[in-house]
């Protein structure tokens, strides 16, 4: 089995990784950024900035290569970031946040789609932000071109990370339309849940890290009231990607969306946005216009 990974240095992918180097018979190819990095045994690293989409063809060419006439069982698309403000950028000059998390992606599950094995599995790892019925500041509109090149009246903050999860669960409901049919690919998107002991907005000082676990069970309070607010742990959030991944939990018929809740996997609707058939099309083809390939 050949295993495809963005986000598997830290956080729920590094938990998630744990459960696939376990497995015989299984490689597994990780983008990442810079070299040197000590992980498992039948992991490959390749170099990868999904900040930079010339870096995106450039790992997409070495997974090709690596391959040679074998193909990919598993497409974990699941790095992401969450920038301080919209005001930096990626090489192409698009929004840093939108570029990592939506359109680099956008461009690796194009470019490998070739490669994907009929009956294989694509995981996109989205939020519950997502969600405005979930999350207050979940997105109640889209403007694609207020995400890629930001203004004073774009989102920002938690609201403009909440927008591109969004667009990674849109581009799950287009892949689920263009690869099921043909390939009998399963599409998931993953919402792993509030998670304290990640990476997401850079590697945490200590002083952090004591922090989370002092309002930790605070946020296990207001979970008895709002289970979006359960403050789970990479472990488990890692756990659950890994058995997505592999089939081991499988969704009811007609559902894409697994949603970690309280430590248990539900599957609920996504936002009301993410189903309109119109905004998922639309995305689909501007985002096919901003890396230079067909719709």
């Amino acid at each position: 089995m050949n295993i495809v990974m963005t986000g598997a240095t830290a956080g729920i992918g590094a938990e998630a990784l744990k459960h696939f180097t376990n497995l015989q018979n299984t490689k597994i190819y990780v983008g990442a950024r810079g070299t040197g990095r000590a992980l498992p045994e039948r992991t490959e690293i390749i170099s990868l900035d999904l900040s930079s989409l010339k870096s995106v063809r450039f790992f997409s060419d070495k997974v090709k290569e690596s391959l040679g006439q074998d193909k990919i069982d598993v497409l974990i698309l699941n790095a992401g970031i969450q920038a301080t403000d919209n005001q930096l950028r990626s090489e192409e000059g698009f929004e840093l946040t939108f570029a990592t998390n939506h359109l680099a992606h956008y461009l690796l599950v194009r470019l490998l789609e070739p490669n994907l094995a009929k009956g294989g599995r694509v995981v996109v790892t989205t939020s519950d932000a997502h969600d405005p019925d979930v999350i207050p500041f979940g997105p109640k509109t889209l403007n694609i071109g207020d995400l890629a090149y930001p203004t004073e009246t774009s989102p920002k903050g938690m609201a403009f990370y909440a927008a591109t999860k969004l667009l990674n669960m849109l581009t799950a409901r287009a892949l689920l339309t263009k690869l099921e049919a043909d390939k009998h690919i399963r599409v998931v998107a993953y919402n792993p849940g509030l998670t304290g002991d990640t990476s997401l907005m850079g590697k945490q000082s200590a002083f952090l890290q004591m922090i989370v676990s002092a309002i930790r069970p605070l946020f296990y309070v207001i979970s008895i009231f709002k289970p979006a607010f359960f403050m789970g742990t990479a472990k488990r959030s890692g756990e659950a990607l890994a058995e997505l991944a592999l089939g081991k939990v499988a969704l009811p018929d007609g559902k894409i969306y697994a949603s970690l809740v309280r430590g248990k996997l539900t599957f609920p609707d996504p936002s009301q946005l993410a189903q309109n058939d119109a905004i998922i099309d639309l995305l689909w083809k501007e985002s096919a216009k901003m890396v230079g390939l067909p719709e």
